[in-house]
């Protein structure tokens, strides 16, 4: 398949469970305003950054189809762009990164969107002290971490089918995790990966654009639970996009939150 990627992903099967429970719990948080405010603000700041035009801003038309598949409006949608570029007034956010340490010494990267820097780091650095981490300096652990695509389809889908659409898209590696296909991209493919995949009629699970943690840190018992805490507690601010995080935790523990 050309390039292949060696990760080490929370032993594979351990970063699907977790992938998986984020994706169910996020359907149920779609209904919640919350969600509807973390979409419209990462639409706002993509238009900013890369105009309003989604087929000339990679970030726009991502975010759009997030937004789209939590059923948000398209008003609400509209109004976030022109806000975005300027054309209605409103709030003005810019994107911080957040790096640091949990229980364990597990590595935490937070990506957030702020219309007040020096407010959210506080509740950060408050919210890493409440659950036993603490807040780093920039680059402390962002070096662990690389950014790619990861599509989830079904894996009903024959091997020999799943491999040649993903090779023909431009994917990098396709791996069969748990129950499903797990095809990993450069994020600049991202889009025409998961496009071949779509316009072929394969079922995909879920999507992403997400930080894949290159090593791991093995964490159990109370240490794991107080890691999953912080993690939910970062998840729940209001001001953040994306938690990543490269713990490895054992599947009973997952699948114990995943019931709670």
């Amino acid at each position: 398949m050309g390039e292949t990627f060696n990760f080490k992903i929370f032993t594979m099967a351990g970063h699907s469970k977790w992938a998986q429970i984020k994706h169910k719990k996020a359907k149920v948080d779609a209904r919640k305003s919350k969600i509807f405010n973390k979409l419209i603000r990462e639409i706002q700041v993509a238009a900013r950054l890369g105009g309003g035009n989604p087929d000339l801003n990679p970030r726009l038309r991502l975010a759009i189809e997030k937004a789209k598949e939590a059923n948000m409006p398209w008003e609400n949608i509209e109004r976030a762009i022109k806000r975005g570029i300027g054309e209605i007034e409103g709030a003005q956010y810019e994107e911080v990164i957040y790096e640091g340490y949990g229980p364990g010494g597990v590595a935490f990267m937070v990506k957030a969107l702020t219309d007040s820097r020096n407010r959210t780091t506080g509740e950060i650095r408050h919210i890493f002290s409440k659950f036993g981490g603490n807040l780093a300096g920039p680059g402390s652990v962002a070096w662990q971490f690389v950014e790619k695509g990861v599509i989830y389809v079904d894996s009903s889908v024959p091997e020999d089918v799943i491999i040649e659409v993903a090779l023909e898209g431009g994917a990098e590696d396709v791996k069969l995790e748990g129950d499903s296909w797990v095809v990993y991209t450069s994020s600049e493919n991202f889009s025409k990966v998961k496009e071949a995949i779509s316009s072929r009629g394969l079922p995909i699970v879920m999507d992403h654009i997400t930080m894949i943690p290159q090593n791991t840190v093995r964490v159990e018992g109370k240490v794991a639970e107080s890691v999953l805490k912080l993690y939910q507690a970062l998840e729940d601010h209001d001001d953040v996009q994306q938690v990543y995080a490269n713990f490895d935790i054992p599947e009973e523990i997952l699948e114990k939150m995943e019931v709670e």
